[in-house]
């Protein structure tokens, strides 16, 4: 093994409502081709989709309540107990629901708020969505998603503020690594103490990144100055797990040779 450089695991998230708030977590156990555990276990549906809980399949983000075009979910503040399957969302800091996702009852009166609140978002009546383990995440197959800080800071030279880097919404977040030398990980294996990540995939931005994750307001465009200082709109890489075992905070991060 060799070091890119001095890499290091910064901060782990997962999200447990698609288009929802960030779990920040001290660790994360990995296992072979999942997700980060509890990441993108609901989604809430926008109109009829046809959703199987049995057979759960892949469906594209358009088809749920998601940042990229609802920036006002950036305003809640929601958080899940796995052990309850308690999910808490405020607002104004203000609660506003406080339900059981495990029961149909908990999901309806997250339905009601949806439909009383996000009424112009909508296309359909909204639908609390989980099945088998399925993930919802914005690509069909499972995967971590890495984000180099080294990356961050240099798109903040590109557009003259600070970036949060939430608004990436990623699993992963290393620091260490130059600006955008994880856009050359493709098909390489990551190594973080037992654990195996392939990287499968540059993720590219679409305007989700626009959005201020704290206070909703779409306010950079971030895609575009990509596009046009590095002519392409890449940022971040997906990874699969290929070993499993347990990532933590400040873990060192080591690319396996070929």
């Amino acid at each position: 093994m060799f070091k890119i450089c001095d890499a290091a695991v910064a901060a782990i998230y997962r999200y447990p409502v698609k288009g929802l708030s960030a779990e920040p977590l001290r660790h994360a156990a990995l296992s072979p081709g999942e997700t980060v555990p509890g990441d993108r276990t609901y989604a809430i549906e926008n109109g009829p989709t046809g959703f199987d809980p049995d057979e759960p399949r892949y469906f594209p983000k358009s088809r749920f309540l998601m940042l990229m075009r609802d920036e006002r979910l950036a305003t809640l503040d929601s958080r899940y107990d796995d052990a309850s399957r308690i999910l808490t969302v405020r607002t104004g800091g203000e609660e506003v629901v406080r339900a059981d996702l495990g029961t149909a009852e908990g999901r309806a009166a997250v339905e009601r708020f949806f439909a009383a609140n996000f009424a112009r978002e909508l296309k359909g009546p909204p639908q609390v969505l989980v099945g088998n383990g399925h993930s919802f995440s914005d690509v069909a197959r499972k995967v971590v998603s890495i984000i180099n800080l080294g990356s961050v800071a240099a798109i903040e030279q590109m557009v003259g503020r600070p970036v949060h880097p939430l608004r990436f919404r990623a699993n992963l977040y290393v620091r260490g690594w130059p600006a955008w030398s994880e856009l050359d990980l493709l098909d390489r294996t990551l190594a973080i103490g037992e654990v195996r990540l392939k990287v499968v995939k540059r993720i590219v931005r679409c305007t989700a990144t626009n959005v201020d994750p704290e206070t909703g307001a779409r306010d950079l465009d971030i895609p575009n100055a990509l596009a046009r200082t590095l002519g392409h709109r890449d940022c971040g890489i997906y990874a699969e797990v290929i070993a499993g075992g347990t990532v933590r905070i400040e873990d060192k991060i080591e690319t396996l040779r070929e």
